[in-house]
């Protein structure tokens, strides 16, 4: 099992989250505490970058899911890139690629979200 590391990068548009290693009960506590520390204000984004993820489960899911019903309230988006196809599978098969932007790379999501503001 890989202990989940969380980096942060801070622009004017937002704020993209690097996440590697595994993302389960053992490690929610964590991203929660990394996400808290997050300010999003209105037409920012949090990309959320899980090439380097190497699981999810259900409660990695739900911090991911809190994470974008907190953006929304502040009239902010969220942008999940790149995952992985076993954890990619995750999300189509539970729907929740209706639910997240989904993108191939973050360089796509950001372009995405430039596009969409202008």
């Amino acid at each position: 099992m890989a202990e989940l590391t969380a980096t942060v990068h801070t622009s004017a548009g937002g704020h993209l989250l690097v996440l590697a290693g595994d993302l389960d009960f053992r490690h929610t506590a964590y991203l929660r505490e990394v996400l808290g520390e997050l300010e999003l204000g209105p037409g920012q984004q949090l990309i959320v970058d899980m090439s380097a993820l190497t699981f999810c489960d259900s409660s990695g899911i739900t911090v991911l899911v809190v994470a974008r019903n907190r953006a929304l309230a502040a009239h902010a988006g969220v942008a999940l890139a790149a995952l992985p196809d076993r954890v990619a599978r995750i999300f189509e098969v539970a729907g929740l690629d209706q639910v997240f932007s989904l993108y191939s790379s973050p360089e796509a999501a950001s372009e995405a979200w430039t596009r969409s503001a202008g």
